[in-house]
């Protein structure tokens, strides 16, 4: 059973310090770091409310720490071993919904449409930035789901 519950903990401490690694996938024109930056107008400006997306796996890490220390304190042999396994299950998956539930919550937000120099329409959604207009020459900073509009002040 010892091997088990060591087994368990390495694979916990793996899947947290999995959940911390990052990788530098480089620039699209080269280096790491660098942006691509567009103009264009602002044609449109709609409110909108997105799904913040904080699920760290924190909640689930330290509910499986106190699951398994609170059941280490019952029983002794094979039922303590059985007790903290399940202990650390349930902790896991109750600071698991209590994360979500606390900071899985919708945010305002914007969808920005840009027409860009060559005419095609550009949708960015974001979080809301009180200075774009309607009209307004912007920058488009980024691509995909880390795309910003910014507005030119020249």
């Amino acid at each position: 059973m010892k091997h088990i519950q060591y087994g368990f903990f390495a694979w916990l401490l793996a899947s947290a310090l999995s959940g911390c690694a990052s990788v530098d996938t480089g620039g699209a024109n080269g280096g790491p770091g660098e942006v691509e930056i567009r103009t264009g107008v602002v044609e449109q400006l709609t409110e909108t409310q997105v799904q913040t997306n904080h699920d760290t796996g924190v909640g689930a890490i330290l509910g499986g720490i106190g699951g398994a220390a609170l059941g280490s304190l019952v029983g002794g042999g094979t039922g303590r071993d059985v007790a903290m396994i399940a202990g650390a299950l349930a902790g896991g998956v109750g600071g698991n919904y209590a994360e979500r539930r606390h900071y899985d919550k919708p945010q305002e937000a914007q969808q920005v449409i840009v027409r860009m120099k060559s005419g095609v329409l550009v949708s960015v959604t974001q979080p809301v930035n009180a200075e774009l207009r309607q009209g307004e020459r912007v920058y488009i900073e980024g691509q995909g789901a880390g795309a910003r509009v910014v507005p030119q002040n020249e």
